[in-house]
């Protein structure tokens, strides 16, 4: 693992240990809810290796396919035990919100972050048999858009598009425009988090002309670099969620 995402890591720890019985209020108190969960194992490496996820889904036949990078240390890891699905990360930010992402139209796939253009290939080319029409975004937050960027040019022509959200302030050198496909920004005004300033994803689309939403409200709670700060646009994941969406049918 790098230096860097081990640092960082160490200060996004996972939200369920530490308020476990909040996200466990809201998660009962949460509409809407999945019509299906699924373990999916049939992604390999040419060794044989499974990269396996979680998708999320209504339809047989999504229009859109969403692949969620965590941050923190991004590792998703999904896997059966005892019978049920287990993975780490529930509490962040782009894996809590998939309940207002999945719908008719969009089905989400969360897996372990990652760098690796022979990975996310793995992936791409098991949704893509799966739902040969739907077009594939992937979105990122925090750790996880030191990936979302560093795919970008692997990615330009082989998905619709990319989210980075709550993201590193290297994203302010980050110019979008060069790419073949879209690029969106979004970042709480009032993001706490040393790591991820506002003024540098502002900063973004001021030099660059990056797509760009620029959220505000909700409530902070805890370590302003964990997901129920500001940071992980707690108490407004809904109306994030469908800024989000709203861009990606913008595309068509």
């Amino acid at each position: 693992m790098r230096p860097d995402r081990v640092q960082y890591a160490k200060k996004e720890k996972s939200v369920i240990a530490r308020y476990g019985l909040l996200l466990i209020a809201v998660a009962l108190c949460a509409q809407p809810v999945f019509a299906a969960e699924e373990l999916v194992t049939t992604a390999h490496f040419e060794s044989g290796e499974t990269v396996p996820y979680i998708l999320n889904y209504k339809s047989s036949s999504p229009r859109y396919v969403v692949i969620l990078f965590p941050g923190g240390s991004g590792v998703v890891n999904p896997r059966m035990k005892d019978g049920k699905l287990v993975y780490g990360f529930k509490g962040n930010f782009v894996v809590r919100t998939r309940k207002f992402i999945v719908n008719d139209e969009f089905s989400t796939v969360t897996t372990n972050s990652t760098q690796s253009e022979d990975r996310i290939q793995t992936v791409l080319d098991d949704i893509k048999r799966r739902f040969p029409k739907a077009q594939i975004y992937i979105m990122g937050t925090s750790n996880g858009t030191f990936d979302t960027m560093a795919l970008a040019p692997y990615l330009s022509t082989r998905i619709a598009g990319a989210i980075h959200t709550s993201s590193l302030s290297r994203i302010a050198s980050f110019n979008a425009k060069q790419y073949t496909n879209r690029h969106l920004v979004v970042h709480h005004k009032h993001d706490g988090c040393h790591a991820t300033p506002f003024s540098s994803a502002q900063h973004s689309h001021e030099k660059y002309g990056n797509d760009f939403i620029a959220m505000d409200g909700g409530i902070a709670v805890g370590n302003p670099c964990e997901p129920l700060g500001h940071h992980g646009f707690n108490g407004i994941e809904e109306e994030t969620i469908d800024a989000i969406k709203k861009w990606i049918k913008q595309g068509g």
